[in-house]
């Protein structure tokens, strides 16, 4: 399988999903090699560089795309399967951004009190033990932590014209900071607009449930993926599918509208995958789900509902299209 190689400048990275011009047109079954920038543009690189002098929120969380993907229309099913994610810089960076993160004021929790303090923390990367150094700011721990790459950013263009933040997740996808977008993991997204118009970015290096202080190790991201589309089937909300688990993934402000939104999504799934009424597949479910928080601190906050496949009889999604695409993927690794 041919791969095609892409590295944006900065003049073509995007900065919302929907409102972009293609970088890109594509055929279902390309396998692409994305270079995407981290967060913060590259500002933020020595403990010293703080987030109020050095990064533009204009131009904060830079996609790699949009690509059109020939032939997908409103109502059709994007697959995005992801096969490598390898830290393309030496280091990441993390910072405590004033009035951001779960620990803070914020502007939706207003209080009197002042922004906790503006701090960056650089990870340093060690290629061959495939760690990242946490390094304290106030004392001299050191933690080497494995390197767990991910995707804070996947999401196609929103319906009805819309145009989003990439800082916002919704039923698009976006902003989703979920760890469980990683390799081996395939993504089905429904399409809104002619071409979907796909875009991704936002690399972690590694990133705990939550996303806690709003910012994970962030850092340029080298990403491997094949790009298949189902005609109809759309999910009203982002689907995971990896080896061993079913995933849903719903976004929202409170809490638990997030969770809620997961949870029927998923309920909807099982509909599908194992012709089960509603009322069962909510009872099923009440019993074996994990909801692990992927994020407490952007625009809406995004949960995902698992069920393990092993509880459960075998069933596959799209004709198994994960199945067909791990097995595409083996060629590119």
């Amino acid at each position: 399988m041919d791969v095609v190689e892409v590295v944006p400048r900065f003049e073509q990275y995007a900065f919302t999903f929907g409102g972009v011009a293609p970088l890109m047109r594509i055929r279902p079954g390309t396998a692409l090699r994305v270079w995407s920038d981290d967060a913060f543009c590259g500002a933020l690189q020595k403990p010293t560089d703080l987030s109020a002098e050095k990064v533009d929120l204009r131009f904060v969380n830079p996609q790699t795309g949009p690509f059109h993907v020939e032939g997908a229309e409103p109502g059709d099913t994007l697959a995005l399967h992801f096969v490598a994610m390898e830290p393309a810089r030496d280091w990441g960076a993390s910072a405590a951004i004033p009035f951001f993160g779960g620990l803070t004021s914020t502007d939706r929790t207003a209080t009197l009190q002042e922004p906790l303090p503006d701090t960056t923390w650089i990870y340093e990367l060690d290629r061959a033990a495939n760690t990242v150094t946490f390094a304290a700011r106030h004392s001299e721990l050191q933690v080497a932590l494995p390197v767990a790459p991910m995707l804070g950013t996947v999401g196609v263009a929103p319906p009805g014209g819309e145009v989003r933040s990439s800082l916002v997740p919704e039923r698009f996808g976006g902003n989703m900071d979920s760890p469980q977008m990683r390799p081996g993991t395939t993504c089905f997204l429904g399409v809104n607009v002619e071409g979907a118009l796909f875009s991704i970015g936002d690399g972690h290096y590694r990133q705990g449930e939550g996303e806690a202080c709003g910012t994970a190790v962030e850092g340029a991201m080298t990403t491997t993926l094949v790009v298949e589309l189902v005609k109809g089937g759309a999910p009203l909300w982002p689907r995971l599918e990896d080896d061993t688990h079913w995933m849903t993934v719903g976004s929202s402000r409170p809490l638990e509208d997030a969770w809620r939104i997961g949870q029927v999504e998923l309920v909807r799934w099982f509909g599908e995958l194992y012709g089960l009424h509603p009322m069962d597949a909510y009872q099923l479910l009440s019993q074996i789900t994990e909801v692990p928080i992927a994020n407490v601190v952007d625009a809406n906050y995004s949960t995902v509902v698992k069920a393990r496949k092993s509880l459960l009889p075998r069933a596959a999604a799209y004709d198994g299209l994960h199945d067909d695409l791990r097995r595409r993927a083996a060629s590119l690794l």
